[in-house]
């Protein structure tokens, strides 16, 4: 992959990073007695929520054949 994943990698990562994210919110509104205990789901959400943002990032750049570029001059 020289420029990264292709389409239908990024869709596959992305809906699993969103599944992940779900499935630590559902963990998060249960309560506390119930809970899988020693797992970090506020941390698992706020992962999820990067990649995700990140995906669409790079799914949009790859659908319209627009680089998204930093401020940085090289």
């Amino acid at each position: 992959m020289p420029g990264g994943p292709g389409l239908f990698a990024s869709a596959a990562i992305f809906l699993t990073a969103l599944a992940c994210g779900i499935v630590a919110n559902l963990q998060m509104r249960r309560p506390y007695e119930r809970r899988i205990h020693g797992v970090p789901w506020f941390a698992i959400q706020f992962v999820a929520v990067v990649i995700c943002f990140t995906l669409i990032l790079h799914m949009a750049s790859l659908i319209t054949g627009h680089e998204f570029k930093g401020r940085a001059p090289y």
